[in-house]
């Protein structure tokens, strides 16, 4: 069995549609830069509130992604 070593990175993306188009705004851009993701944790979820509406998500996630040589 290959040992891995991991890293974690938080980030915070955000969307007008919802809270599942924000986690994925969030790893779309982080994968622009980072390689060998594998695995998010969800950490913390808030929104705006216009009118008496939610106008807009914020998801934070923990990313994890291996090291490499």
């Amino acid at each position: 069995m290959t040992e891995h070593v991991y890293k974690k990175i938080e980030l915070t993306g955000s969307s007008a549609v919802g809270m599942q188009q924000a986690i994925e705004n969030a790893i779309s851009k982080a994968s622009k830069t980072i390689h060998d993701m594998r695995w998010f944790e969800v950490v913390e979820t808030r929104g705006h509130i216009e009118n008496g509406k939610i106008a807009h998500w914020q998801v934070t996630v923990k990313i994890g992604f291996s090291l490499t040589e």
